[in-house]
C-alpha cells in the first residue's frame, strides 16, 4: 500500500491548511494553550492526555483506561465545528466471508466463485431495517473494502468484504440483523466496536449530534465526557483539510471557558 501523499502545512487567508490541521492537531495545539493560560491563573486541577491509534483500533485509549485517575470530567477533542457535541454514533467493524472453490477459469465448472455470491449479497444491505435513536439518527454502515481471487483466469475461492457500521445505541441488535441477512452463505468476523454515546453539554453553547465516533467511549474511568472542538469532519482526512485561524484562535477562549464551568 502506497504511502498517503505529503500535505504540508500552509497559510493562505485565514485558513490553516494541512494534515491534523482540523483532525487533530489543530485542537491539540488550542488545548495545550488553554491549560497554559489556565496553569498561568493559578488552575491546578487541569491535565493533557494524548492517546494514538484512533483510527487503528484506539489502543491509545485502551491503555490510557487502564491508568489511575481521579478526573471527574472528559474534554474531548474532535471537529465539532465549534459546538458541543450532544452525542456521537459508535462504530463497529465487521468482515463479511464467501468461501468458495478455485479452479482454472477454463474449466470454471470445476470450482465455484466466492465471488459472485457476494456481488449478489451486498446489494441486500440496503433492505435491511436498522435501528433508529431520536438524537443520532439512522444506522449507517460503508462497504470500505473489497478482497476476493488472485488472478483474472483463476475462480476465487474466497471472497471478503470490510465494513464499518456506525451506531446509534446497543450493538446487539444490529450484530442479529446481519447474521440473519447472512445466514449460511457467510461468515461474520466481529471486529473492533467503539460503543455510541451521549455527551454532557453546557448552557451557552450550540449544541448538535456528530455521526462519528471519538476515543471517549473507551475512557470511561477519565470521568463525564464533552465532546467539543474548532474544524469540521467534513474536510478532515482529505487534501484540502483546514481550520480557519480566527475559530482556532477562539477555541482556546472556549477550552476555557468549559473547563471553569465545570471546575464550578
Amino acid at each position: 500500500m502506497a504511502a498517503p501523499p505529503f500535505i504540508g502545512p500552509r497559510l493562505e487567508g485565514e485558513r490553516l491548511y494541512g494534515r491534523g490541521s482540523s483532525d487533530a492537531k489543530g485542537i491539540a495545539a488550542a488545548m495545550m494553550i488553554a491549560a497554559e493560560r489556565l496553569a498561568a491563573a493559578g488552575e491546578k486541577r487541569v491535565d493533557l492526555l494524548f492517546v494514538v491509534g484512533e483510527e487503528k483500533g484506539s489502543p491509545g485509549a485502551r491503555a490510557a483506561n487502564r491508568l489511575p485517575t481521579r478526573s471527574k470530567w472528559l474534554v474531548n477533542g474532535e471537529p465539532t465545528e465549534s459546538k458541543l457535541a450532544s452525542g456521537g454514533k459508535g462504530a463497529l467493524r465487521v468482515i463479511i466471508r464467501v468461501r468458495g472453490r478455485e479452479a482454472h477459469s477454463a474449466y470454471a465448472h470445476l470450482g465455484s466463485s466466492a465471488l459472485e455470491p457476494m456481488i449478489d449479497m451486498l446489494p441486500e444491505l440496503r433492505q435491511l431495517v436498522l435501528p433508529v435513536d431520536a438524537v443520532l439518527g439512522e444506522t449507517t454502515y460503508n462497504i470500505g473494502v473489497l478482497r476476493a481471487g488472485t488472478e483474472a483466469n483463476i475462480v476465487p475461492g474466497l471472497a471478503e468484504a470490510e465494513i464499518m457500521i456506525r451506531l446509534v445505541g446497543d450493538a446487539e441488535p444490529v450484530k442479529k440483523i446481519f447474521t440473519e441477512w447472512a445466514g449460511s452463505r457467510a461468515d461474520l468476523v466481529w471486529g473492533a466496536l467503539t460503543p455510541a454515546q451521549h455527551f454532557h453539554i453546557i448552557p451557552g453553547f450550540e449544541v448538535a449530534p456528530v455521526a462519528y465516533t471519538s476515543d471517549s467511549a473507551l475512557l470511561d474511568r477519565w470521568g463525564t465526557p464533552l465532546l467539543f472542538g474548532p474544524g469540521s469532519i467534513h474536510v478532515a482526512h482529505t487534501p484540502i483539510e483546514y481550520v480557519d485561524v480566527a475559530e482556532l484562535e477562539a477555541s482556546v477562549g472556549a477550552y476555557e471557558r468549559i473547563v471553569r464551568t465545570l471546575l464550578a
